[in-house]
Formats: C-alpha cells, sequence, structure tokens
C-alpha cells in the first residue's frame, strides 16, 4: 500500500512534538560548538519530545539561555546546562507562566491549532523579538507535483470554527483537518508577531529519538539482513532531514534574525529509495538483498511500508521532490545520511527489547514473508537488488 493519506496529513511536526523518552540524557555534541556572537534569551514551547532537546542542546552549547513552557508531563533528558522551566497547558489556556517575562526568540514546536498561536500571541506580544514556528509541508493544497516551493498555494480550512477546535477534534479528523489547521496557525503567527516571524515546514523528520519508527524501519530492516521486501523500482525519491539538523538550524535561524517560510527538507542531493536501503546496508555490514515489489501488487496485499512515495502519480507525488533552495541559501546544512543511519541503529538499539520487538511502522518479517512468497510465486526470479 502506498504510503497513505494519513500518514502524509501527519509529517513533520507531529513528528517534531515527538513522544516522552523517559530517561534519555542527550550527549554532548560530537564536534565543538563556537559560541554565538551574542547570547539570546530563548523561549521553547513543548522542548521535551523530537527535536526540543536537540534545540536545547546546541542552544546552550551557543551559550544561550534556554526557557522551556510545556505541561511537565514528560521527564526532561539530562540536559548539559541550566535550563528553566516553566509549567502550564496551551489547550486550556493557561499561559499565566509567561506573563510579564521577555524573551529574545520564541520557539513552537508542537502547535497544531490556531488558537494555541493566537494564545501565545496575546501573552507574548511585544515581550519577543523573533517567533519561530514549525509548520509541515503538508500545508500545500496540491502535493501532486514536484518542485512545491513555498510560494505554493495552501490548503483551504473547511470545517468548525477554527478558534474552537480542540485536540481531540484534530486527531479525530487528522487526514482532513491537520493540513488545513497548521496552514491557518501560520498565518495566526503572522497575525500575531507581523514580520518578525519564521515559518518552517519540513517533511519526514527522521534519526535518534524519532519514535514514529517511520524512518529507522528501513536501516534496522536492513540490518536484520536476508531478503527485503521493497516497494516499487526503488527508483522513488525521498526527502528526510535528521532532527538534529532540523533543531540545530532552528537556533542558527535565530542568532541570525532569519524571518520567512522555509521548506525544510533533505538532504541536499536527490535520494533515491535504493540508495538510501543500500547505506543502511553498508553502514550495518548486514547481506540484506532487496526484491523490488509492484505498488500494485502491494495495494492487493494491503501492505503499508513508510517513508516511500511513489513518484509521478497520486495526489502526493511531489512529496519526496519538495524544493528546498530557500532553505539551503538560508544556512540548512545536512550531516551525511550514512551518520544519520548509524546514530539510529545505534539509538534503537538502546531502546529496552520490548519496545524493539514492536516496531510502529512498517511489518513485520513474517508478513513480510509472507508477501514476498506471494510475489516470486507470481514472477519466478522476481528481480533483487
Amino acid at each position: 500500500m502506498r504510503t497513505t493519506r494519513r500518514e502524509l496529513m501527519r509529517l513533520g511536526a507531529l513528528a517534531a512534538a515527538g513522544a516522552a523518552l523517559p530517561g534519555l540524557a542527550l550527549a554532548a555534541p560530537a564536534t565543538p560548538v563556537a559560541r554565538a556572537a551574542r547570547p539570546l534569551r530563548i523561549l521553547i514551547l513543548g522542548g521535551t519530545g523530537f527535536t526540543g532537546p536537540f534545540q536545547v542542546n546546541y542552544a546552550l552549547a551557543r551559550g544561550h539561555k534556554v526557557t522551556l513552557f510545556n505541561r511537565g508531563k514528560r521527564p526532561s533528558p539530562e540536559w548539559p546546562g541550566g535550563v528553566e522551566q516553566l509549567h502550564g497547558d496551551r489547550n486550556s489556556g493557561d499561559l499565566s507562566g509567561l506573563k510579564g517575562r521577555q524573551w529574545d526568540v520564541c520557539i513552537d514546536n508542537p502547535t497544531s491549532l490556531p488558537f494555541w498561536v493566537r494564545d501565545a500571541g496575546q501573552v507574548l506580544k511585544g515581550n519577543v523579538g523573533h517567533y519561530l514556528f514549525i509548520s509541515t509541508i503538508s500545508v500545500y493544497a496540491d502535493g501532486s507535483r514536484p518542485g512545491i516551493t513555498e510560494d505554493a498555494a495552501v490548503a483551504a480550512y473547511k470545517g468548525a470554527d477554527a478558534m474552537a477546535e480542540t485536540q481531540q477534534t484534530l486527531m479525530a479528523d487528522v487526514e482532513n483537518l491537520y493540513g488545513p489547521l497548521k496552514a491557518l496557525s501560520e498565518a495566526e503567527a503572522r497575525a500575531q508577531f507581523g514580520e518578525r516571524v519564521t515559518v518552517i515546514r519540513p517533511g519526514y523528520i527522521v534519526g535518534p529519538r524519532d519514535e514514529t519508527d517511520r524512518f529507522t524501519y528501513w536501516p534496522h530492516r536492513v540490518a536484520q539482513g536476508g531478503d527485503v521486501l521493497v516497494p516499487g523500482d526503488g527508483r522513488d525519491p525521498i526527502q528526510v532531514i535528521d532532527g538534529r539538523d532540523l533543531g540545530e538550524w532552528m537556533i542558527r535561524l535565530a542568532e541570525a534574525g532569519t524571518f520567512g517560510t522555509f521548506n525544510a527538507v533533505g538532504p541536499r542531493e536527490p535520494l533515491l529509495m535504493d540508495a538510501m536501503l543500500q547505506a543502511s546496508r553498508k553502514v550495518s555490514g548486514s547481506d540484506a538483498t532487496f526484491t523490488h515489489v509492484d505498488p500494485a501488487f502491494l495495494e492487493q496485499q494491503k501492505v503499508d511500508l513508510p517513508i516511500w512515495v511513489p513518484r509521478g502519480e497520486g495526489p502526493y507525488a511531489g512529496y519526496g521532490q519538495v524544493s528546498h533552495a530557500r532553505a539551503l541559501d538560508a544556512g540548512l546544512t545536512f550531516r551525511p545520511l550514512e551518520t544519520t543511519i548509524a546514530d539510529t541503529l545505534q539509538w534503537f538499539a538502546s531502546l529496552p527489547a520490548e519496545r524493539q520487538a514492536k516496531l510502529r511502522a512498517g511489518i513485520t518479517r513474517e508478513r513480510e514473508a509472507e508477501v514476498l512468497k506471494a510475489w516470486h510465486a507470481r514472477t519466478p526470479g522476481g528481480a533483487n537488488g
């Protein structure tokens, strides 16, 4: 089965918000990080999910002062420096902890609802010099064509009063509401903070700490070796960005005072499905072989495989070829794919055995074997790679 509409609508910022990762300490950056020219007071809304800790870690290394605002329901990583923690609940409108305070920068990680932005704006307006908002490429009205730029039309919201929508309503109809509500949230950010806004639109955010397993499924599966089921012919383009690259770039955007809207997708050069799998095989040193299976056959078998989006067909065919030219000009950089793969495998291997045994994306080895058997029976000597 092709990547589903439901999955595509949940790209980007839902992963950025992330899941609780109890007890996970953050290592210091692998290479020395230069101090920023001017220390900033940075407020991060969220900060304990997926990308937030990378923002915090990098900001501290750069010499900034960091304040987190969240509900306090997730254990915080062991920060390599002092971090101020404020608690409240944006769903209930409790932002009292932010009143009467000033920051140079606010980074809004978890917001999916326009009234969260409105309420933050009412408290922070005049007290924050720069507002950075994590959105998603799911805001685009037409995802069928490659080369989507930041100037493309965004999806129109068609529903009840968006300012009255709840998180529960969003999740109940995520297919139809997620992208349009994100687009409304972007507009609300500009209404509240004017031109001093930076909107970041990621696609698939991957790497260590990614609890969705959408990307992790592939390096993990390849590392196990044997015959790997690959959707399509291996030439479909995919785009992923390491959560560390995303988080660190956002801190640099804050330091530079860069405003505007940017597609945060990677890597720098086009990446095809087979190239990602071959890199995974090289990193893990496995004996994996790749069997390419026709998408129509997978549809019949009701097989759902993550990350992959078939090129040239369907309303989301362009999601593997979104333009990142503007982000590159604004200083977005990428660590090697092999590094992301290796670190992802190492992180996943550090998780409890019961967690490793139940991936949250992809198919089981047993189901994969069944489908491959059926495919080989239909096409003797099917293509391997």
